[in-house]
């Protein structure tokens, strides 16, 4: 007879767990997640935003079909304007900047407010 076990993956804030314990399936199984966006400013980003970088990552990687990951030696500096190019997972995002394009996780830039 085979063992099953199934566990989730990441843990989710404000979810609601049904836990079933038995010698033979143990199982967690998620029912419900809620994701809370304490960073309001995420919602204001979309595809062609302008964005401002406010601290320069220590690593960068290319948006190349082919990804390079590169130590930052002065590429990207806080105050570095560019536009967004499309979200990846986990709130990192493409930014297309006057260098390239890198993939750069949301905590480094915010969006850049146009004055018309």
């Amino acid at each position: 007879m085979a063992l099953v076990s199934f566990t989730s993956i990441p843990k989710c804030p404000n979810s609601s767990r049904f836990s079933y314990s038995s010698t033979q399936l143990p199982f967690n199984l998620i029912t419900k997640c809620e994701l809370i966006n304490t960073n309001d400013g995420s919602q204001k980003l979309e595809i062609g935003s302008p964005i401002i970088v406010i601290e320069s990552p220590k690593l960068l990687k290319t948006a190349a079909s082919v990804p390079c990951l590169r130590p930052n030696v002065g590429l990207v500096k806080p105050g570095d304007v560019g536009r967004i190019v499309s979200r990846k997972p986990m709130d990192v995002w493409a930014v297309r900047l006057s260098i390239g394009t890198y993939l750069i996780d949301r905590k480094y830039f915010k969006p850049l407010e146009l004055d018309d």
